[in-house]
């Protein structure tokens, strides 16, 4: 049949099995919102109040529901709007398809009005970008856009499509999606010698990051865990993976890790590193880290191997099959002294805070209880972006989302939108900071105009937290543009958004504040004022080995 440009667009997406996008229109881009208007009962198209906000939604569709989220942005300022949004996508291996429309052919590379480049702009931070000149390509652009976006270690994919091709007509037939093609690469000497490290260790650690979550392989993962017999830390990316009430669980590695995964990976004989990356904020001082360990690397881009740590052994391609594999090879071992010494770290070293007055880490203790550890919890950036992943025990994946490798500011209240869109069953809460909420409180207007019924915490200490905690901690306490106690109301922002709002400035009204959020069942914006100097513990100084790692505790020895 005959159809038009943007009509191909909209076919393509009922094809992948899109049911919701997340955008913003404009000139060049209208024909595909005529064709979306034409088919409304079909896709679902959310209005975000800024195209970055589009972006961000798109991907906290996709990490909650495991499906390629979709946005969408005119040409010029509205496509580059989403760079950040992709780039943050980008960097945690999240499947987002942006689809933008250009300038007619003839006027590209004129500098028209609105015209970007933004296939050539958008190309370091994708796994692929086109742009698309000819109708007749259009069809099977979209559909490889998909196909590359799901497909082996996941990500972003960029379609660009000049404005004069969304009106032309060409010929369409539907078409099932593209087969996923394998990513794996291992051989069975592969596997022979993974299993070969895991029956030699006498004192094993496992590493867990974002891979394993994207793989689907937490019941693997844990499978794996107890026949090893052996401890279990996980990096942000991989919260959930292993249930974070487990005893075998250690908590975070790294920056912010506890004492007990930093200590015991710094004492492991073999490390299993299972879908992560040994990202900067995990390893610290590379040179020191798991410095008398082997180190068996299980992940499905071959370019992460020996990129930061350097292997004795690895395995590419996809975790749930390789594990299977493995876990059928691994006898049941046992590490009694070894696993006594890190329940002895565990005890020794809990994390711990100010129990006097509210603070963060008792929010997310009392979300945790009234939730019973079933929510979605999305986070933005900084020191509450830690304590949420430290003090909620996550007991499945999929239900942390936060931009851990990008460190996107302004992420978590487009990424909540978009993961109560795909999960409107789940109570979906994002738990921002005064200086996050600043970036992204327009979406607010958004939540509002459709009633999604999210969450907002906005844990406000008046200041910009962890910038403010390395000036205290590293900078003589100069105080460089991070004091934020100005005249700002966020419940008053709220509400002129359209909002309900609570706010909270005691501990025991926070239970009940969360309750009320949760049976209004429409946006609510909790804001939970807190002291300005309440620090994020344990840390590692950038460049440190994670063995030094230290608490306030040990502040308080050394003076």
């Amino acid at each position: 049949m005959q159809l038009t440009g943007a009509e191909i667009v909209v076919e393509c997406l009922k094809e992948q099995g899109v049911d919701t996008v997340f955008g913003y229109p404009g000139g060049t881009i209208l024909n595909v919102y005529d064709a979306l208007y034409k088919h409304s009962g079909e896709i679902r198209h959310i209005l975000t109040s800024h195209e970055q906000g589009a972006a961000h939604a798109a991907d906290g569709y996709a990490r909650a529901s495991g499906k390629v989220g979709v946005c969408l942005a005119t040409s010029g300022p509205g496509a580059t709007n989403l760079v950040t949004g992709i780039a943050t996508a980008y960097m945690d291996s999240v499947p987002v398809v942006a689809i933008t429309c250009n300038v007619n052919l003839p006027l590209l590379g004129k500098d028209s009005f609105q015209e970007v480049d933004i296939a050539g702009v958008v190309m370091p931070i994708t796994k692929h970008s086109y742009i698309v000149k000819n109708v007749n390509e259009l069809a099977d652009t979209i559909r490889k856009a998909f196909s590359i976006a799901r497909e082996g270690r996941p990500g972003p994919v960029l379609v660009d499509i000049t404005k004069d091709v969304t009106a032309n007509t060409c010929e369409f037939e539907r078409q099932e999606p593209l087969a996923l093609r394998s990513s794996c690469k291992y051989t069975a000497e592969d596997i022979e010698n993974a299993v070969s490290l895991i029956r030699s260790s006498k004192r094993p650690f496992i590493y867990v990051g974002g891979g394993a979550v994207l793989s689907g392989a937490a019941k693997e993962v844990r499978e794996l865990a107890a026949l090893m017999d052996a401890p279990v830390c996980d990096t942000l990316m991989g919260k959930g993976v292993m249930d974070g009430h487990d005893e075998r669980y250690t908590g975070m590695i790294g920056m912010h890790g506890t004492k007990a995964s930093n200590l015991g990976v710094s004492e492991c004989d073999l490390l299993v590193a299972l879908g992560a990356r040994f990202s900067d904020r995990v390893v610290g001082n590379a040179a020191m880290f798991a410095s008398r360990a082997k180190v068996l690397h299980i992940d499905i881009d071959a370019a992460e191997i020996n990129k930061n740590i350097r292997t004795n052994a690895s395995v590419v391609g996809d975790l749930k099959e390789i594990l299977t594999l493995i876990n059928k090879e691994v006898p049941q071992m046992e590490h009694k002294e070894w696993c006594a010494h890190i329940k002895e770290l565990k005890e020794k070293y809990p994390l711990n805070y100010d129990e006097s007055g509210l603070s963060c880490p008792y929010i997310m203790e009392e979300i945790d209880r009234v939730t019973k550890g079933d929510a979605i919890i999305v986070t933005d950036v900084g020191q509450h972006q830690m304590w949420a992943a430290q003090y909620y025990k996550y007991s499945n994946p999929r239900t942390f989302l936060s931009s851990g490798g990008l460190g996107t500011m302004g992420y978590g209240l487009g990424a909540c939108i978009g993961a109560k869109t795909a999960m409107p069953d789940k109570v979906c809460i994002n738990i921002a900071g005064d200086g996050c909420f600043r970036m992204n409180m327009n979406e607010l207007a958004t939540a509002s105009r459709y009633q999604i019924p999210i969450i907002e915490v906005v844990i406000n200490n008046h200041v910009l937290g962890m910038v403010r905690q390395w000036q205290t901690l590293f900078y003589e306490k100069r105080y460089s543009q991070t004091v934020l106690n100005d005249g700002v109301d966020f419940c008053m922002v709220a509400k002129g958004l359209g909002c309900e709002a609570i706010r909270v400035t005691k501990k025991e009204e926070v239970a009940d504040a969360v309750r009320r959020a949760i049976e209004m069942k429409k946006p609510v914006l909790i804001e939970c004022v807190i002291p300005e100097d309440d620090k994020v513990f344990p840390m590692v100084p950038a460049g440190a080995a994670i063995s030094e790692v230290f608490d306030a505790t040990d502040l308080d020895n050394k003076k």
